[in-house]
């Protein structure tokens, strides 16, 4: 498991680009029968990603955590990116086409990762955040079980925002301890995201950014608002956003991308909106 510090916004602002990519870049998640895990001391948060192919992958915890298993003191949420494959969970098998999700509350003991097919492996993409309480293992099957308040369509296309916001976890939809999970996908000929941007000082956000073309790129912008910086990304590269941060994109090319946040609390609309005056 791969551990990274916080983050202090005095200090960002003298970031070359090379200190923003190893602090906030994550890059090579999807590595064929691995297991992969980043541990962001902001707000605990690990993100991580499993792509089982020839053999079934075990979630361990590791001996960052000093658990006897992965989701002793901990909640997750999955969704898969890649082909066909399941997820048991103690002993229960739930299987996953492209763009399912699932919650597993705390205190799950036993999960393993297998694909239907090693030529097509499942890439499931997981956010995990510390949880107090054990809510119920949910599976998500996103054309039948987000409910229609929880799927909006936002934007349009004059202004190269037309998007479909799809809630996987948060309250009223599926109940966490802390973590939110859900999956932004861009129209054609949309490039934006999350403009006009904002921040949100009491919960931290990671987003996964995929089906990104091979020669395109997404141009991810962060920092504080008077103090913007940016990051080149390409496809299934995920991005660690500070509380303190804004965190909007516009990219060559329409994508999509799964975010995940964790903190103080979970009002999706608590955000702190910035004015475009303000950018800089």
């Amino acid at each position: 498991m791969e551990v990274r510090p916080g983050a202090n916004p005095v200090d960002v602002k003298t970031y070359d680009t090379e200190r923003l990519r190893h602090d906030f870049l994550i890059q090579d998640l999807f590595v064929k029968d691995e297991i992969k895990t980043i541990y962001s001391q902001i707000d605990r948060i690990i993100i991580g990603s499993a792509m089982p192919a020839g053999k079934e992958l075990k979630l361990e915890a590791g001996e960052e955590l000093r658990a006897q298993y992965f989701l002793e003191r901990r909640e997750m949420g999955i969704i898969n990116i890649g082909g066909e494959g399941t997820v048991t969970v103690d002993g229960k098998p739930y299987h996953f086409r492209y763009k399912d999700g699932m919650y597993i509350g705390m205190g799950a003991k036993d999960i393993t990762f297998s694909s239907d097919n090693a030529d097509q492996p499942a890439k499931f993409y997981f956010n995990s955040a510390p949880a107090h309480k054990t809510y119920p293992t949910v599976f998500i099957d996103p054309a039948k079980d987000i409910l229609p308040e929880n799927k909006k369509e936002l934007g349009d296309l004059e202004n190269c925002n037309h998007r479909v916001i799809n809630k996987y976890i948060l309250p009223g939809q599926v109940e966490s301890c802390q973590l939110e999970m859900g999956m932004t996908c861009l129209e054609p000929g949309s490039v934006w995201n999350t403009m006009p941007c904002h921040t949100h000082d009491r919960r931290m956000e990671v987003y996964l950014y995929f089906e990104v073309p091979e020669d395109a790129v997404v141009m991810h912008y962060m920092g504080e608002p008077n103090e913007t910086r940016h990051i080149v990304m390409r496809n299934e590269e995920a991005v660690i956003s500070p509380s303190w941060s804004i965190h909007c994109a516009s990219a060559t090319h329409a994508y999509t991308f799964i975010w995940g946040m964790v903190g103080e609390n979970q009002d999706f609309d608590d955000m702190d909106d910035v004015a475009m005056s303000d950018l800089r």
